[in-house]
């Protein structure tokens, strides 16, 4: 018989497309290995439907598509037993790239095809990303047909000649170019089977097993299959027990030793297609989100791991697969984004993520609430940044006070709402973020009946933040924020045993002893005679504000770049404060009197020529008025700064003043090295006495 061969040109609107192949058709050139088992699996799969017709009466036989790879002559064959073509499907198919034989099969049979990848259009191209030539040894499954052999070197022009070949199906074989000759080690086009076609619903062998003998490593003659062509997430959910789902999740993540706490198997087909199986890993306190731990499958075949944009960020916590026919199998992550039905699939996650979790909360309320502690994050970052989340979310997330109970936001709310709301209707939530550094404050909280809320994870000052703006008449304080009676202000008010003067000259006192790391305000608060005599505290808003910036919240940076600014909160009703008062007037009697009564009479005399400008304009006062009062200001600043110094020399040498800061900085886990060791030592000398 006579071998025809056909010379032409490929049907393309211009020649400068294999360059644009090459450089912009995938965002990764590694994606062709994907792109070309991709068609195998998809020939395989007609065959077997057209079988199943009785459209094809041949054996089907062994399906298995096989990859070589051959060094020497610098080639990877990708061959399958499938449909095959003929010479004029090449012309069709693959000569004019605009057409998609699967499309055209899908529409035929799409009551009866099995899962047809498809949707390729230009995915035979990706090969010339990686070769200088490819070739197309086919025949087609037709009675009859003639094998054919097409060949293109990347430029428009190819041949098509017939030849022979024994069995139905297609070998594609790469001629690797220099750019890529990496391809042609056998390691890396293991790591991208595995990475690309690891599921697969045909099997994929690439060379064959190995084994140990005579210390060295033989190769058998069983197949390296690669793939598992009946992954769970393919399965019913009824067909599958806990070990499956378990099994599934080690195939996964051969490396990771935790065990999942439970899994969602999706399984969707209106209004879209979505199969898959969610799981959700133990997440501790360390905010690590691993993102790259959901895989998108498209019919099996992978499409990525890179997920943020395509499912909401809170759900990349999660591990697991996704599939659905209706992801396309562009791996541009902004493609993927503005796709209509990936933004559909989103939203339908986050739904069915948050009915499974009310679903195990209502079933096993106590199983809940020991796996919240590895719940917490992910449910948390779900209710700060997806709005649907957060609705359904708020009635299963659990808070947990510091004596390890439980709660329903309204379940708190109904708790504390008639103790802890403060004199402007406000309820008060107080929390810690470490029981053990604000341990002196929590008993506080509790000697006046007050529950406390555990609030340790790193992103709870944006949670705290975002509840605020959902709860009506609801805030939030940390214990440390204040003394406890301003935390939660009620209508009565102490009254303080100092007096004004007192606590101005006080302040001065204890001004003079302050760290001098952070910024202190110092301020007096009448407390209870029990209280301790001095407290540090945290400005709420202050603190909150740097802890978020810390984490990267969105304008936020200002406040992080802010020093650390404390209240010393001195409890003006306090024994040891009033006796410091005193020792205060008794040390510096003589002097302090002077200097007191040379301000009064100075203030006395200002006051009189204050009232000598009333109703004055400027140019209406004499010099020697103006003379005058300047000449009284320098006094009394001077004046001022003269008892300043004094109470701050007291202060300075006063060791109970010192003494009283230290352990108020003890208690809050701000006393460390040299500072720590004087305080040891000063104890022992206060004791003595």
């Amino acid at each position: 018989m006579q071998k025809t061969m056909q010379k032409g040109t490929i049907n393309v609107t211009t020649e400068n497309i294999f360059p644009i192949i090459k450089k912009f058709l995938y965002s990764d050139h590694e994606i062709f290995l994907r792109e070309l088992i991709s068609n195998a699996v998809d020939a395989t799969q007609k065959l077997k439907t057209l079988a199943r017709t009785e459209q094809y009466k041949g054996e089907l036989g062994d399906l298995t598509i096989r990859v070589s790879v051959d060094k020497k002559k610098k080639t990877i064959t990708i061959s399958d037993k499938g449909l095959g073509m003929t010479a004029e499907e090449i012309d069709k198919y693959i000569n004019q790239i605009a057409f998609s034989s699967a499309e055209e099969f899908l529409e035929k049979y799409k009551d009866k095809a099995e899962a047809i990848i498809g949707h390729f259009g230009l995915g035979f191209y990706s090969a010339f990303m990686v070769s200088e030539k490819v070739e197309i040894r086919t025949k087609s499954y037709q009675e009859g047909a003639q094998a054919v052999r097409w060949e293109c070197d990347g430029s428009p022009e190819y041949i098509i000649e017939e030849i022979e070949k024994e069995d139905v199906g297609t070998d594609i074989i790469l001629h690797i170019d220099k750019e890529n000759k990496d391809f042609l080690e056998k390691s890396k086009i293991e790591e991208l089977l595995k990475k690309y076609c690891r599921f697969l619903p045909v099997p994929i062998a690439f060379g064959k097993k190995t084994e140990w003998k005579d210390g060295k490593e033989v190769e058998t003659d069983e197949d390296n299959i690669i793939n598992n062509t009946e992954p769970a997430w393919t399965k019913k959910p009824s067909d599958l027990k806990d070990e499956d789902y378990k099994e599934f999740y080690r195939e996964l993540y051969p490396m990771t030793m935790e065990e999942p706490l439970f899994n969602i198997h999706l399984n969707v087909d209106y209004p879209f297609n979505l199969t898959g199986i969610l799981y959700f890993p133990r997440i501790k306190t360390n905010f690590e989100i691993q993102k790259n731990k959901i895989q998108l499958y498209s019919n099996q075949v992978f499409v990525t791991d890179s997920v943020e944009g395509i499912v909401p960020e809170f759900l990349t916590l999660l591990h697991g697969v996704l599939d659905s026919p209706d992801i396309p199998l562009n791996v541009s992550r902004s493609y993927l984004q503005s796709d209509a039905n990936v933004k559909k699939i989103s939203s339908h996650i986050t739904k069915k993520v948050a009915d499974r979790l009310n679903e195990i909360f209502k079933k096993d309320r106590e199983d809940f609430e020991k796996k919240w502690a590895d719940l917490k994050l992910f449910v948390e970052y779900g209710m700060l940044s997806e709005p649907k989340f957060y609705d359904k979310a708020i009635k299963f997330a659990l808070f947990q006070n510091v004596e390890d109970k439980y709660f329903t936001w309204e379940e708190y709310k109904k708790l504390i709402e008639g103790n802890q709301t403060d004199k402007n209707k406000n309820i008060i939530v107080l929390y810690t973020s470490d029981k053990d550094a604000q341990y002196t404050f929590i008993e506080a909280a509790k000697a006046k009946g007050y529950d406390v809320l555990v609030m340790d994870s790193q992103i709870d000052p944006h949670f705290i933040n975002h509840l605020e703006t959902k709860l009506e008449n609801v805030k939030f304080s940390r214990v440390d924020a204040d003394v406890i009676d301003k935390l939660i202000e009620k209508d009565e008010k102490k009254e303080s045993k100092l007096t004004a003067e007192q606590q101005t000259e006080l302040t001065s006192v204890f001004r003079s002893q302050l760290p001098s790391e952070g910024t202190y305000i110092v301020m007096f608060e009448p407390m209870g005679e029990n209280d301790n005599p001095v407290m540090i505290t945290q400005n709420e808003f202050m603190r909150r504000m740097k802890d978020m910036s810390q984490l990267g919240g969105g304008g936020m940076g200002f406040y992080g770049d802010l020093p650390d600014s404390y209240n010393l909160v001195v409890n003006s009703n306090h024994l040891l404060i009033e006796n410091i008062a005193k020792d205060v007037d008794e040390k510096l009697k003589g002097e302090l009197v002077s200097v007191k009564k040379e301000i009064s009479e100075l203030e006395t005399e200002k006051t009189a020529l204050e009232k000598l400008k009333e109703g004055k304009k400027e140019e209406e006062i004499p010099q020697e008025e103006k003379d005058k009062a300047d000449e009284l200001n320098k006094k009394l600043e001077e004046l001022n700064k003269k008892k300043e110094t004094l109470l701050e020399n007291y202060g300075k040498e006063n060791k109970l003043v010192k003494q009283l800061i230290d352990l108020a900085l003890l208690a809050n886990n701000m006393l460390k090295g040299p500072a720590l060791d004087k305080f040891v030592k000063r104890s022992v000398e206060l004791i003595e006495k």
